[in-house]
């Protein structure tokens, strides 16, 4: 029996649709994108609503009129955002025609496995209040992928 998150992305309702997210909450971190080679780097610095225990926005339901820059994801524009998702990103894994890894919470049935297999930023990111936006480049990040394949 094929499960809904196993579904393409467009054919899924909005509240199967949040459930995908594996809550990592690496989305909300400062990015900066090679202007050559248009590779995107992660920073460890958060945007301000991320709560850097939980590794969910403060104030989700406003968080694109608060934040500017502020993606919300959807079926429309899922192919824009692969570049820069992380590769472990269920939503990145599910437009590919790819499998969920095991410690997602879908597969888990434990929100917290996402944070024990090192996935998540909690405990690993510093909020954007807390650093100049000059010293951006001096914060990127190059993750370790525990717990993928």
């Amino acid at each position: 029996m094929t499960e809904w998150w196993e579904q393409p992305l467009e054919s899924l309702n909005a509240a199967q649709w949040e459930a995908l997210c594996d809550g990592c909450a690496r989305c909300c971190l400062h990015k900066l994108e090679d202007a050559d080679s248009g590779e995107v780097f992660y920073t460890r610095v958060s945007c301000r609503f991320l709560d850097t225990e939980t590794c969910r926005c403060r104030d989700y339901r406003h968080r694109s009129s608060l934040v500017a820059d502020c993606i919300t994801l959807g079926p429309a524009n899922i192919a824009d955002a692969l570049s820069w998702l992380p590769a472990t990103c269920a939503y990145r894994l599910r437009a590919r025609g790819e499998p969920l890894h095991p410690w997602h919470p879908l597969l888990s049935g434990d929100a917290a496995t996402v944070h024990r297999a090192g996935i998540s930023v909690r405990g690993r990111v510093v909020s954007e209040l807390h650093v100049h936006p000059d010293s951006y480049e001096e914060q990127i990040v190059h993750w370790v992928e525990e717990g993928t394949r």
